[in-house]
């Protein structure tokens, strides 16, 4: 009997199911609203660094089992620049969320957040050379709508820590090309370990600088944080391994609702009329351009 690894199979070769797909998604956005919460209740008694670190360090070690199964030839790289430039990028894009996260609504900031789909187009183009798609444009402009709504830009309740999360976005947008470009050549055991690899070494440095040592509750939260973040990465890539990101992907919206839940029974506070106006746009055009 042969000893050889099955050969990968082509995306379009596989069996759509997408009622797993969509399960997957599902629980995925139900645990990313998880985190959400713990990294605003981590936020009230922690420095930001160190929240980031946490979570980072947290979630490699949660990675560690699912690593050690996995044959060592799926971890070597020959496009190591490329791993640590998109950790880097994708750490100052979790650096930002989860500013964002602390001082906004669970909602608003999820939802600033998963307005990366609208700008992946436009740093495809810049990055890869790929053609925009018809049709992006005018989802790009329905989102951006939305987001004025949540953000509501000269108002007195207009908070500047908005903007930081629209910037996380961008970052967003920027790593998930990043992702895209590696899988071109890489496992994704080996993207998904560089990127704890690397996040985690880049977020050491500030974390020390700003060190406080958590303590009671504050550490089955933040190990709560990295666990659930974690297991909803993984998650998530197990339901674009059952359907197309067009198909599944505008799931991943669910953990805007799961986030307004946790925000009213946690933090006693609900969205107002123009977040929600604005929320169903910022979806809306969302799921338009992971479709395009």
């Amino acid at each position: 009997m042969s000893s050889r690894a099955p050969e990968p199979v082509a995306l379009s070769e596989r069996r759509t199911e997408l009622p797993r797909a969509a399960a997957s998604m599902a629980a995925a956005a139900f645990l990313f609203a998880l985190m959400s919460v713990a990294v605003k209740l981590s936020s009230r008694t922690l420095p930001n660094a160190m929240v980031v670190f946490l979570r980072s360090a947290v979630g490699l070690v949660a990675l560690a089992p699912f690593i050690a199964r996995a044959p060592l030839r799926s971890l070597k790289t020959r496009h190591l620049t490329e791993h640590v430039v998109r950790g880097a990028v994708g750490m100052a894009a979790m650096y930002c969320f989860f500013f964002t996260i602390s001082r906004l609504g669970l909602a608003e900031a999820l939802l600033v957040n998963y307005s990366l789909p609208l700008y992946i187009p436009i740093v495809s183009r810049v990055w890869l050379g790929e053609p925009i798609a018809r049709g992006v444009w005018k989802a790009l402009a329905v989102g951006l709508f939305g987001l004025a709504l949540i953000l509501k830009p000269g108002s007195s309740i207009f908070q500047p820590a908005a903007l930081v999360g629209v910037i996380g976005a961008v970052l967003g947008a920027t790593a998930q090309v990043g992702v895209r470009g590696l899988t071109r050549t890489e496992s994704i055991t080996s993207i998904v370990f560089y990127f704890g690899l690397v996040s985690t070494g880049i977020s050491l440095g500030p974390a020390l600088y700003d060190w406080v040592t958590p303590h009671g509750s504050a550490l089955w939260v933040l190990l709560g944080l990295g666990v659930s973040a974690t297991a909803a990465q993984l998650l998530m890539t197990r339901a674009y391994h059952y359907a197309p990101a067009a198909a599944v992907g505008p799931f991943i919206y669910l953990s805007v609702v799961f986030a307004a839940l946790f925000d009213w029974l946690i933090f006693a506070r609900s969205p107002d009329a123009l977040t929600l106006c604005g929320a169903m746009f910022v979806v809306l055009a969302g799921a338009v351009a992971l479709r395009l």
